[in-house]
């Protein structure tokens, strides 16, 4: 049996596949002070409707948010750095890029690692060779040193370590010597590419979180193992799956974790449903997560910034936005509606829950309550029971603060929260020069379904698709992953150096060490090229999936393709250069055909729901619609793990796995968007 075990803001999902394919799900709060406690009973949960023992299950995969949320909460481990001398400081001066041009106040993120834990080796490396040897009796000193501060993390980020790593070798073996319970990361190990400022400070990250991360999976192992389960295995920000022991050492490679299960989830469905063009938005309690499925691949990426902090890692192209169900709804000083990017969590949860008492905050999920799209009759996931009243008193307060109805405030609420997310998915396509009237639109989370086609309407999509695991595909997606391994190293090749040979030695060392790394034969390998024009400070990727022989021509002609389709033109005359090799490995995937446990059990029954101000009568669909199943709106779709709104002027039926397929029937004005 796959077991995967999601752990998000507000709830922790588990999903069991078994040797039927049938697919068993639970979903229970999270428990953010102790998460592995909400692990381990959101699996505790779904074995038991399973009607399995642990012994049952092997493989265990999981997504957390632990380093995510160290980072943007500011908690991390005590850190010094190894620089080399002179550039210490490297770290906090950064890029002269600003996220915010014209706000004079803005600052950067203060440095994983302060000023006085930043150390200086007497040592210096050329992109070239050696300039400056590290002597070992300094280096000794150096450590003995940073001992002095009894710091829990050392960072080492020294020049050029990405093409000579003996130095950044050394100062690790002296600190796992003379500092036996302090974690070491070494740039030259997790990073292995140029740009220092980036490189540097993803060095730092890692360290600074490292033993934070492993404290967590410790625990969550000897739980795991306590009641006879496998130990886990880790979902990173690439989607491919890890060892404990790895993820520990490098938390900087789990920083996208959950997230990442949630597009292997969403990547499999839109297989099966003969979709290879597919724009996914996973709405959760906390936030919405946005990704882009083109050709039936999913776009990566090495450079991105996570809390206004560079991450030099491969990692999914997803983008976040604060707009989930716990989203809180409030007014600026100009009297404008707002919704997030602060949430509620888990506890005290939405005011609907019932647990924040007389001053709760009104949130996206009680808007969508009093606008009838959520059912006050029947348990959310987890077993939440849902307070109308709680709602209403919440929602009356600002309403009356903004001199509007609980209805209308309601209204403006959701469509605040839809605006945000459609940002996102623009930001995700149209400023991306992608045309989203091409694409399906696939919802997922708790409350993705309830703002679907709301959203494909804005984007002119008239395709939607929602699995019937849409509350938990992220936790899908973990069970159904790969192991992965990566390595990469800059070459800088140009010119007469830019030969098959060199091309051929650097490519066979790469693929060697993923082989190494990854541990047994790999089922699929990705070579990629990132390539530049001569005086460019940007590259463009080439990637080689069957053929791992690409000769130079063949590569620059591929490159020249690409920066014609990106930018609209392509230089003949221009020296190309090869800046960085990646080489990824994946493992065996189990193959995914799931199906509904147990027959269907789905009832109708009718309700009013506020469309545009007007309440309209509804159908109502308790439980999973079987296969076939005819759907037309105006409908809710009350799924075992989320709920789909089904707007008046669509229809459509539900696919053999269980996804629904909705379009639209007919046409509606359509105002500026």
């Amino acid at each position: 049996m796959l077991l995967g075990v999601d752990v998000g803001g507000t709830f922790t999902d588990a999903v069991l596949v078994d040797e039927h394919s049938a697919v068993h799900t639970a979903k229970v709060p999270s428990t953010p002070a102790r998460e592995y406690e909400g692990v381990l009973r959101a699996v505790e949960l779904v074995l038991e409707r399973a009607g399995a023992e642990p012994g049952s299950v092997t493989r265990f995969a999981h997504g957390m948010t632990v380093a995510t949320n160290a980072l943007l909460q500011g908690h991390a481990a005590l850190t010094a750095l190894i620089a080399t001398d002179g550039f210490t400081d490297v770290i906090e001066l950064g890029r002269q890029a600003r996220p915010h041009l014209y706000d004079l106040t803005q600052a950067a993120p203060a440095p994983l690692v302060a000023q006085e834990l930043r150390f200086g080796a007497a040592e210096r490396c050329g992109p070239e060779r050696t300039l400056l040897a590290l002597d070992p009796a300094t280096a000794r000193a150096l450590v003995r040193e940073i001992a002095l501060a009894e710091p829990q993390a050392v960072a080492v980020a020294l020049l050029h370590s990405y093409a000579h790593p003996d130095h950044e070798l050394l100062l690790g073996e002296l600190i796992e010597e003379m500092l036996p319970d302090c974690h070491v990361s070494l740039s030259s190990d997790l990073v292995g590419t140029f740009r220092e400022y980036e490189r540097t400070a993803t060095t730092a990250l890692d360290a600074a979180l490292s033993p934070l991360l492993a404290l967590y999976l410790g625990e969550l192992a000897q739980q795991a193992h306590a009641t006879g389960l496998v130990e886990p295995q880790i979902m990173q920000s690439s989607g491919g799956l890890t060892d404990v022991g790895r993820a520990s050492a490098h938390a900087a490679l789990t920083v996208l974790s959950g997230p990442a299960g949630g597009v292997g989830g969403a990547l499999a469905l839109a297989e099966l449903a003969g979709e290879r063009d597919v724009l996914c938005f996973d709405m959760g309690g906390t936030s919405c997560d946005v990704c882009l499925i083109q050709n039936g691949r999913v776009a990566e990426t090495a450079e991105r910034t996570i809390a206004g902090r560079p991450l030099a890692l491969p990692a999914m192209d997803i983008h976040t936005v604060g707009a989930g169900g716990g989203s809180i709804a409030w007014h600026d000083t100009g009297g404008a509606l707002r919704v997030g990017p602060q949430s509620v969590g888990a506890e005290p949860g939405p005011a609907c829950y019932g647990r924040a008492g007389v001053n709760a905050l009104p949130t996206v999920t009680d808007a969508n309550l009093l606008l009838g799209r959520l059912l006050d009759d029947s348990p959310l996931a987890g077993g939440i029971e849902l307070n109308v009243s709680a709602a209403r008193a919440a929602v009356e307060r600002l309403a009356a603060e903004l001199d509007l109805g609980v209805v209308e405030c309601a209204e403006g609420v959701v469509r605040v929260a839809e605006a945000e997310m459609l940002g996102a998915l623009r930001l995700m396509t149209v400023q991306r020069g992608i045309d989203p009237r091409g694409f399906a639109l696939m919802a997922f989370g708790g409350a993705g379904g309830l703002h679907a086609l709301a959203l494909a309407r804005a984007l002119q999509i008239g395709h939607v698709l929602c699995p019937r695991t849409s509350g938990v595909l992220c936790a899908l997606g973990l069970a159904a992953a790969a192991p992965r391994r990566d390595s990469a190293r800059t070459v800088m090749l140009r010119g007469e150096e830019f030969t098959a040979e060199r091309l051929d030695e650097e490519r066979d060392s790469l693929l060697d060490e993923v082989w190494r790394a990854l541990g047994e034969p790999p089922a699929r390998m990705r070579l990629r090229y990132e390539m530049r024009y001569s005086g460019q400070s940007f590259e463009l990727p080439v990637d080689a999936y069957g053929e791992m022989h690409c000769r130079p021509q063949q590569l620059c002609e591929a490159f020249a393709e690409a920066h014609e389709l990106r930018y609209g033109y392509r230089d003949e005359q221009a020296q190309v250069e090869l800046v960085t090799i990646r080489a990824c490995a994946w493992g065996n995937s189990p193959a995914l055909a799931p199906r509904a446990a147990g027959a269907s059990q789905a009832t109708r029954s009718s309700r009013e729901i506020v469309f545009a101000g007007v309440a309209q009568r509804a159908t109502v669909w308790h439980g999973e619609p079987a296969p076939g199943t005819s759907i037309v709106g105006p409908a809710l779709c009350a799924l075992p793990q989320a709920t789909l709104l089904v707007e008046p002027g669509w229809e459509g039926e539900v696919d053999e796995f269980g996804t629904i397929h909705l379009r639209e029937v007919r046409s509606t004005q359509r105002g500026d968007d």
